[in-house]
């Protein structure tokens, strides 16, 4: 693993411990799995935190510039938003908020 590999899966380590919350994959990347949905993950190359959100969510972060578009191979994943900046307190929040979007609430 990379620095920003393990910088998440210890910054995540306390959602493992929630009920319906599991480590997965997706396209290659260690993920944040709830129930099978996947909400959360970092990118490998770049270190981004990568999270599932609301598409209007999603588009408000990159138009504040708090985000940029999440395009694995060219194609957009609309409900997807990465994130570069390396800010824990963002970082958890932002997580929390794609947890409870996967937990349906």
């Amino acid at each position: 693993m990379n620095d920003a590999t393990d910088h998440f899966w210890n910054l995540v380590d306390p959602f493992l411990k929630r009920p319906g919350v599991s480590r997965g994959t997706m396209m290659g990347f260690g993920c944040l799995r709830y129930e099978g949905a996947f909400f959360a993950t970092v990118h490998r190359k770049t270190g981004d935190l990568v999270v599932k959100l609301d598409e209007l969510r999603v588009d408000g972060l990159i138009e504040a510039g708090l985000g940029e578009p999440f395009a694995p191979a060219g194609r957009r994943f609309r409900a997807w938003v990465a994130v570069r900046e390396r800010d824990d307190e963002r970082w958890l929040q932002l997580i929390e908020e794609a947890m409870k979007r996967a937990e349906g609430a």
